[in-house]
């Protein structure tokens, strides 16, 4: 079998956020684990509009896409797992996240999916839970273990390291070790049946 791919996706577009340096860390972490193909995606990247097509994915899982959203879509169907960076905003997910989800179907279906998290008091708790109901929507699993920086502005240095780096660290490899063992039983789940 060959190495399993694993999409880590920045949920936050704002200007000035956070999420490219959470998702640097955990992409570093992610790779010298070993046990997955990375591939860093930035929402802010692709064309993701909030008004979604007349039929909705799961009725159509190709419905006419922005032209700016066909790479996303290509990459997301790619991944045999995925890592949601996120904040919480207004004790939920970024909007353009939530695009992202529900602009696609199948490409959610039967993977893994992990979290790391990061806000002021919360952590991004509070998104990660509102996101543990939508994937369970989208037929999804969603690993128990997860990474989360509650009060991230004062984890990280200036130039975006993590001053105590050994507990998150244990907590990425963790969950990389549960995202490991639930995508490859996934991925080989769909490659017998369909789900």
């Amino acid at each position: 079998m060959s190495a399993l791919k694993l999409a880590v996706i920045i949920g936050s577009v704002r200007e000035g956020r956070f999420g490219p340096v959470v998702a640097e860390w955990f992409t570093e972490h992610a790779r010298a684990h070993g046990a997955f193909e990375v591939d860093l995606i930035d929402l802010a990247q692709a064309h993701l509009p909030l008004e979604l097509p007349a039929v909705s994915p799961a009725m159509d899982p190709n419905p006419p896409r922005p032209d700016g959203m066909i790479d996303l879509t290509e990459r997301l169907a790619a991944a045999d797992a995925f890592v949601i960076v996120t904040p919480d905003y207004n004790r939920s997910i970024p909007a353009a996240l939530k695009a992202a989800i529900d602009w696609h179907f199948t490409q959610w279906d039967a993977k893994a999916i992990g979290f790391v998290g990061y806000s002021g008091a919360s952590g991004g708790l509070l998104a990660i839970e509102h996101l543990r109901q939508i994937f369970g929507e989208l037929n999804a699993h969603t690993v128990r273990n997860y990474v989360s920086f509650p009060r991230y502005y004062l984890l990280f240095d200036a130039e975006g390291k993590l001053r105590e780096p050994e507990e998150p660290a244990a907590a990425a490899r963790a969950m990389l070790d549960q995202l490991h063992w639930w995508a490859g039983a996934l991925a080989a789940a769909r490659s017998v049946v369909a789900v």
